[in-house]
């Protein structure tokens, strides 16, 4: 079962540019990250305490399309890049994609990842996703090799503590995602990854773990809104990367 959002993955046409233009925008502080073995793509990383903000650049194409995480990212940059989707952590992600397969989720198998720290350290996950993933599709299930100097218990630790350059730590409050057909997709969501919404009239709801997913018509708000707390004095919205970020205190 589901436990918070994981992270969310920004597609942008030069992760180190997009990197910057967050740091000095937001505050945020952006790891080196690495690069996808034989998947096409390289990304830099801002870690939200447990969660993360994924900048992911393409340099493959053509193996990029071959995984759901790099369409997405793909189908983004079509449209000059943003917000492409979003992973949900699951501890026990063989179990529950069994269950889910089960009761009738087209979600495909558990399949293992990695990435290349530019250290030579191997970062690994696995990961879960349904048929097509997207900004109006449900997220990906995905669980992390606890280990080494990302997920190890000692580096978790220092990212729940760890200072950005706003001053401040940093945690990610909430997704909200204008979609055309906010019930349809709080429905398929609940089929496919397990992810239960609660209907608003026209929108739709989820809490999972500390973090809030919304799901508006898609007249009413921009494709995506992510909502971090870095701590802002006062609650403010900015543009950058193709997505809006709502600052909280």
């Amino acid at each position: 079962m589901a436990s918070g959002i994981d992270h969310l993955v920004i597609a942008v046409t030069d992760p180190d540019a997009a990197a910057a233009e967050l740091t000095e925008k937001v505050g945020l502080a952006f790891t080196p990250g690495g690069r996808h073995p034989g998947l096409g793509t390289f990304n830099r990383i801002a870690f939200l305490g447990d969660a993360y903000l994924e900048l992911m650049g393409v340099e493959d194409a053509a193996a990029a399309a071959g995984w759901a995480i790099g369409a997405a990212a793909l189908r983004a940059l079509e449209s000059g890049g943003g917000f492409a989707t979003y992973g949900l952590v699951d501890d026990g992600i063989r179990a529950t994609v069994a269950r889910l397969q089960a009761n009738g989720s087209g979600i495909g198998p558990v399949i293992h990842g990695s990435r290349e720290r530019p250290d030579g350290e191997r970062v690994e996950w696995w990961t879960a996703s349904p048929p097509e993933l997207g900004p109006d599709q449900p997220p990906f299930l995905i669980k992390h090799l606890s280990a080494g100097a990302e997920w190890g218990s000692e580096a978790l630790a220092a990212r729940r503590s760890f200072l950005h350059p706003a001053g401040t730590q940093a945690s990610l409050v909430g997704l909200e995602l204008a979609v055309p057909d906010p019930p349809r997709l709080a429905a398929d969501c609940a089929v496919e990854t397990g992810l239960e919404f609660l209907a608003i009239g026209h929108a739709a709801t989820a809490t999972t773990g500390r973090q809030i997913v919304r799901l508006v018509p898609a007249r009413a708000a921009a494709a995506g809104v992510v909502t971090l707390r870095i701590g802002s004095r006062s609650a403010r919205s900015l543009s950058a990367l193709g997505l809006d970020l709502l600052l909280v205190p």
